[in-house]
């Protein structure tokens, strides 16, 4: 598909899929703010919006075959479970996988996280043996980054709190990288997983897993990837990644709130002890005690938010019908020249790579002497929807000496026009604070 919006003189190429045709699938995009000014909605990194197809499945789910899944033994409950399980497998062959009982719903990126570091530390008081095997004590440490928004950052530390494992993080560098450069030393022997972000949602920064896993796999550490920034913007390929667990949420990737997905190897979420109890995700119940389900089950209890599920296929068949190769071109094509018409404005400075090598689609940058917030509420007053604060990121934002930040989001609606609306914005606020 190709773009019809109107190339500006400052872009290289034109864009690789259709703005305006795709703009068309979104309602919301439609609608004027603040006075009848255009939508501008460069937020995606926080949650994207919702196309018709998504919407449309959902509604049609709650309309035709509303139903608790896996309980009932009548039409609709068969039909809902049906769908939900459909679900599974389509996600399942969106992440290359052909075991849809390795795909696990959630309720988001967070959830799946805590999932995983709550079953790490039940592992350790299992009275089951083959449950003991991932356990997380006194002596061990986990290993995560300097760039981990708070979900993969803030459950660890709780996890070494239970445990007496001990935290330990790789560093950043001044341009907004990795620093590998401890690799060696920081994932170590007494190492039992390493939690790392496979895209920055502050930086943009695309990290690179291959030194990452192979490291870990040195060993014997699990990898846990956190792909709540990623997923929705590139191909994802797990049997490539070599994890053994992949985290992301559906509210960014065009579906909607509420579901998300934690994919693991089986044989590890098989060793693996529940994170919640309760209905679903039993085996036998007796008045002593209780034994669990299999895979994915085990991790699914209570009754599943079929709905959301089925709304995630769809956004997955939606991107899929675009080609995630092509979201991706797309993408880098807007943060190529996002990053180049920013950094000619006196008084903007990019935090994070200065280029689109290994860097996805989220821009955060300062503007001198106006704070974040301040130019948040100018692009706002415009109609442009963005970011402001430290994105659930604060070590970075301290790495980098500033307070906050804003951040512009890129996915597949937006066009070569919204960046050029920003960078104008950004330009009005300077001059209504008398800077720049």
């Amino acid at each position: 598909m190709t773009a019809t919006v109107s190339r500006p003189e400052g872009a290289q190429e034109a864009l690789p899929l259709d703005v305006e045709a795709i703009r068309a699938d979104f309602p919301i995009l439609s609608r004027t703010v603040r006075g009848g000014k255009r939508l501008v909605y460069l937020d995606s990194g926080a949650t994207a919006q919702k196309p018709r197809q998504v919407l449309d499945a959902e509604r049609a789910f709650y309309e035709q075959h509303n139903a608790a899944v896996h309980r009932g033994a009548h039409q609709l409950a068969e039909e809902a479970t049906d769908r939900y399980e459909e679900a599974r497998r389509t996600v399942a062959r969106f992440l290359g996988t052909d075991d849809e009982r390795e795909v696990v719903f959630t309720r988001s990126t967070t959830e799946g996280i805590n999932l995983v570091a709550y079953a790490l530390s039940n592992a350790g008081t299992a009275k089951e043996a083959a449950f003991r095997r991932y356990a997380v004590g006194q002596g061990d440490e986990i290993v995560v980054t300097e760039m981990e928004h708070h979900a993969n950052l803030v459950p660890w530390q709780q996890l070494c709190e239970r445990t007496g494992a001990t935290l330990r993080w790789l560093g950043l560098t001044d341009d907004g990288r990795l620093d590998l450069s401890d690799l060696g030393t920081v994932v170590n022997e007494r190492t039992r997983l390493v939690a790392v972000t496979q895209q920055s949602n502050l930086l943009g920064t695309i990290n690179p897993m291959g030194p990452i896993v192979a490291r870990a796999r040195e060993v014997g550490a699990l990898v846990l990837v956190d792909g709540a920034q990623s997923v929705p913007h590139q191909r994802a390929d797990v049997a490539a990644m070599g994890a053994d667990f992949l985290v992301f949420s559906g509210h960014k990737m065009l579906g909607p709130s509420g579901i998300g997905v934690l994919w693991g190897r089986y044989e590890v979420l098989d060793a693996l002890p529940p994170f919640l109890t309760g209905g679903s995700m039993i085996e036998v119940v007796r008045m002593e005690g209780s034994t669990f389900a299999a895979p994915p089950q085990r991790f699914e209890a209570g009754v599943p938010m079929a709905a959301q599920a089925v709304g995630l296929a769809a956004a997955v068949d939606y991107l899929e019908r675009l080609g995630m190769r092509e979201v991706e071109a797309h993408e880098k094509a807007l943060t190529a020249y996002a990053l180049e018409r920013l950094s000619a404005v006196p008084g903007v400075a990019v935090i994070g790579p200065p280029d689109t090598v290994a860097r996805g689609g989220a821009v955060s940058f300062t503007v001198e002497g106006i704070h974040p917030h301040d130019v948040g509420q100018v692009l706002d007053d415009l109609g442009i929807a963005v970011r402001v604060g430290h994105h659930c990121a604060w070590p970075v934002v301290r790495r980098y000496g500033v307070p906050a930040t804003t951040r512009a989001t890129f996915y597949v609606h937006n066009g070569y026009d919204d960046v050029d609306a920003l960078v104008e914005g950004v330009r009005h606020a300077q001059k209504f604070f008398g800077v720049g």
